[in-house]
């Protein structure tokens, strides 16, 4: 292998997606397998995951087996590496398997801002199945949470949303609770006749709890429509995603700067019509210069734009790799 070429991986709790792509920004390859999350796996099973994905790219880029070949630079965002003794463990990981000669590793909501903001600087805060915030400045000091759930304070995410959903519901059916279109959209949802039967299904372990993370769609369509304790959830949701980036802005001292805010991840990608304007609006009361936009590229390009500024690539490979979004070849995953 005679070309520089970066790797950029983007590992989650349920997918994984690697970009191989050579410094001038032209996309060789894209590829998509099983998540690499090393909280769910362990570290060395979430590293064979993203080693046979680059494997794979390596001959969807039409290159030769990689056979111990190297890319100049592997850009690694993973799930998991939320503590700093994650990261560093997971970096010490990343460069024992020889990858590439440079590597940066970071959690996997630095993508979402790399993405958005083609510097990584600035805010993001991703809501999917968990809820997480970073930031990081001009002058590299960095924001981040711990986001480990429940035990340091944090909701949101779609279990989160889905348990308030099916908790309405009930609460509605016994008349604790005010009335509310989520006690039948639940049921149905799951084929039972009440939001009461679907919890004693949970207690009872005939329907995996787990399962309340599919549920935040059908809030998002009862808040549409007006239902108040829908409603309720995803104003919730919304007052959790604005402290999280404030108190990011605060940790950054970037309260008075132009900065952006980059929202990103499933929940909110889907909630963009009820939530969108007022997290925004929210945020520039106590940070009157943030932008705040929601995040559609997918996060492995963030990825790719983290190891072409590694890579010292000049602003036509940027170029270069925006023009692969605009094909639409975004979606050619192999």
């Amino acid at each position: 292998m005679n070309e520089p070429l970066i790797v950029a991986v983007d590992g989650g709790n349920s997918k994984t997606d690697v970009l191989l792509l050579r410094v001038d920004g032209t996309v060789l390859a894209s590829v998509r397998g099983a998540g690499s999350s090393p909280h769910q796996l362990g570290l060395g099973p979430a590293l064979q995951v993203v080693d046979d994905l680059i494997d794979r790219a390596w001959l969807a880029g039409g290159l030769a087996p990689r056979n111990g070949d190297r890319a100049a630079v592997a850009a690694v965002f993973m799930a998991g590496a939320d503590l700093p003794s994650e990261e560093i463990a997971l970096a010490d990981a990343v460069t024992a398997q020889g990858w590439a000669m440079q590597n940066h590793v970071a959690n996997d909501v630095f993508a979402v801002l790399w993405a958005a903001t083609g510097t990584g600087h600035g805010v993001a805060v991703t809501v999917g199945a968990g809820v997480n915030c970073v930031g990081a400045s001009p002058s590299g000091r960095r924001a981040w949470f711990p986001a480990l759930g429940e035990i340091t304070g944090d909701w949101g995410g779609g279990p989160d949303i889905g348990m308030a959903a099916l908790g309405a519901g009930v609460r509605s059916e016994d008349g604790r609770g005010a009335p509310t279109a989520l006690a039948r959209a639940v049921a149905s949802y799951f084929g039972f006749a009440t939001a009461l039967e679907v919890a004693v299904a949970i207690h009872q372990g005939s329907l995996d709890a787990a399962r309340v993370v599919e549920l935040p769609p059908l809030v998002v369509s009862a808040a549409e429509e007006g239902d108040a304790e829908a409603l309720a959830i995803m104003r919730r949701q919304g007052s959790e995603v604005t402290r999280l980036a404030v108190a990011a802005l605060r940790q950054l001292g970037m309260e008075d700067a132009p900065v952006q805010i980059a929202l990103g991840g499933s929940v909110l990608a889907s909630s963009r019509s009820i939530l969108l304007d007022d997290i925004a609006t929210s945020i520039r009361a106590e940070a009157p210069k943030a932008q705040t936009s929601l995040c559609t590229t997918r996060p492995v390009v963030g990825a790719a734009l983290a190891g072409l500024s590694l890579a010292g690539a000049d602003a036509g490979a940027d170029a270069r790799l925006g023009a692969w979004l605009d094909e639409g070849t975004v979606g050619g995953i192999a």
